[in-house]
This record gives C-alpha cells, structure tokens and sequence, in this order.
C-alpha cells in the first residue's frame, strides 16, 4: 500500500505587477516516488495542471533560490521566513505563483515524518522502477 501526504494551499497567481488571484493548489507526496512532490494548480476555466519536481528544490527555495531549469523557487526576502515565489516554464512561457511558507513548511514536515530527507533509497520498490525505466529508455535509444 502506498502513503501519501496531501495538503491543499491557497497561492497567488501573479498575471502582471498589476493583477494576481488566488487559486487553490493540491499539494501531494508519495511513497511510491520518494523524490518528488506534486503541485495540482487549479486555474479558473481551465483544466487542473500538476507538475512534479524534486521535494529537496521545495525545501531549498524556502530559504534560497534554487532551481535552474523549468522549476525555479525564492523566498521573496532575503532574510528570515517570507513568502516564496514559484516559476514554472515550458518553452518560452512561463507563470508566477506565490505562497506563503507556513504551508509549505508543514507539508514539507509532514512528508518528513513519512520518509525522512536522505531516507528515500530505503524505499526499494522506487529503484526497481527506475531501473526499469531506464532500460527502456536505454533499450529505445540504442533501438533508434
């Protein structure tokens, strides 16, 4: 049986300077993907949009910016406990959130409690499943 910690927040969705709502956003962690978290934003009139990356780039970016790639997250002041800004990119486009780090710390907290920080490769089946993955990548590389 899997495990799973969910929380649900209330982000801003920064359009512009100008204008920005709020919308609420599902936090998820589970066991069966012991490096991940998943954010479900649920935008007005359109249909729910998750994206996963890593739970550490999460706990990094409440303290500092982290990230290099399409997950990019910063406290919004460079000292002590602010709120954090989450960019999100494809491609060219991107958009801006903004969430209060109480939340995000007890979340954080509470997938601690599930599976400790540095404790993930404990969990045995999640290997398996990445070698296997990366052997039919492999396998399809070498096959094309």
């Amino acid at each position: 049986m899997r495990e799973s910690v969910q929380a649900e927040v209330l982000m801003s969705f920064l359009v512009s300077e100008e204008l920005s709502f709020r919308i609420p956003v599902e936090l998820k962690y589970e066991t069966g993907d012991p490096y991940a978290v998943r954010m479900t934003f649920h935008l007005p009139g359109d249909a729910p949009v998750t994206w996963a990356f890593g739970r550490e780039l999460l706990l990094d970016g409440i303290n500092a910016p982290s990230g290099d790639g399409d997950v990019q997250i910063a406290p919004t002041q460079p000292e002590g406990l602010s709120d954090v800004r989450i960019r999100l990119r494809v491609g060219n486009d991107s958009a801006l959130f903004r969430a209060g780090v109480a939340p995000l710390v007890a979340f954080l907290d509470r997938t601690d409690k599930l599976v400790p920080l540095g404790q993930e490769r404990a969990l045995s089946d999640f290997d398996e499943s990445l070698e296997e993955a990366l052997g039919r990548i492999l396998a399809e590389e070498n096959a094309g």
